[in-house]
């Protein structure tokens, strides 16, 4: 969780074969504690997707829960649990008929990647998101 914590600049690219589009949103990311087992996610910038030009924002509470970290929506709503022990990790997270999954890795000490495929009935893109430290934070 100590990685986490900070400012990061995000940069994540948008296939969206089903829409024949695609986008890229740029932006920062901020894991802010909010006590000792918990990091508040809040990500804003710009989204590029196809004619569409704006404002995104996204948050996600991050929860120690032993070795693993519990991801849920801003809403409370379960999203997935993210292992940090090593350098990659994997996730799922059902949605519907369709299933989002992950595979991230920590590229260096101030950098990290996470590859998301969505795919199923209605869904079938690929976000390629590449997050990179803006402020020094605690090294794990």
């Amino acid at each position: 969780m100590r990685f986490l914590r900070g400012d990061w600049s995000v940069r994540r690219l948008i296939t969206d074969r089903r829409a024949g589009l695609d986008g890229i949103f740029t932006g920062k990311a901020t894991f802010r504690p909010e006590d000792d087992k918990t990091l508040a996610y809040a990500e804003e910038g710009e989204l590029r997707y196809g004619a569409h030009r704006g404002p995104a924002t996204r948050r996600l509470t991050y929860r120690a829960d032993g070795d693993m970290l519990d991801v849920r929506f801003a809403d409370g709503r379960p999203f997935y649990r993210l292992d940090l022990r090593d350098a990659t990790w994997d996730a799922e997270h059902p949605c519907g008929e369709d299933l989002y999954t992950v595979a991230g890795r920590i590229t260096g000490p101030d950098e990290f990647t996470e590859l998301w495929h969505a795919g199923g009935p209605a869904k079938d893109y690929d976000l390629a998101t590449t997050y990179t430290r803006v402020t020094a934070g605690p090294r794990p």
